[in-house]
């Protein structure tokens, strides 16, 4: 159940990037610097074949969460990252015929009451792939929870990003993914 007032709607992401990422660093907690970069990467996506994009809404339209994603494309950078773990683990097939959540995050005064949850479960619903994967900071985390619960399963461990100083977890899902 949202928060009252809070609806979930398409999300004109390249339009609305800087208020997004305003979210993504409170949540995230990005410098100026690590905002800049991701302006960047985000606008590329968004023009990224299949790329979509949905807000989590305030009454008074501000963004309060958003998500976004595409089918997977091993030449993009990520896929190239993590296929060595993933083949590693015998899990390389995940990276064909799934959708990417490559971002999901909501602001900290809307945590905890089924954003996330909404974001990603409206997302995943429409996705013409059977199948999803994401990338998550490997700890113990309520986002970890949520993929965990939603059906999200640890596909490689300690994977390694050139730009990130922790490590992440890749994790994937059958669609639709796991309602409560």
């Amino acid at each position: 159940m949202l928060p009252s007032g809070v609806r979930i709607a398409p999300l004109d992401l390249a339009a609305r990037v800087d208020e997004a990422l305003r979210v993504q660093a409170v949540a995230f907690g990005l410098s100026e610097e690590e905002v800049g970069i991701r302006r960047y990467i985000v606008q590329r996506h968004m023009t990224c074949r299949g790329a979509r994009a949905l807000g989590a809404f305030a009454e008074d339209g501000a963004l309060t969460g958003f998500v976004y994603g595409m089918p997977n494309d091993r030449t993009h950078w990520w896929s190239t990252i993590v296929e060595p773990y993933l083949r590693a683990g015998g899990h390389e097939d995940w990276l064909d015929g799934s959708f990417v959540i490559t971002e999901l995050h909501v602001h900290p005064g809307f945590q905890g009451h089924g954003v996330g949850r909404a974001l990603i479960t409206t997302i995943t619903d429409d996705a013409a792939e059977p199948r999803s994967i994401l990338s998550a900071i490997d700890t113990e985390s309520p986002a970890r929870g949520l993929y965990r619960a939603l059906g999200y399963t640890d596909l490689a461990r300690q994977v390694h990003f050139p730009s990130a100083s922790l490590p992440y977890a890749v994790m994937g899902a059958t669609l639709p993914l796991t309602r409560r």
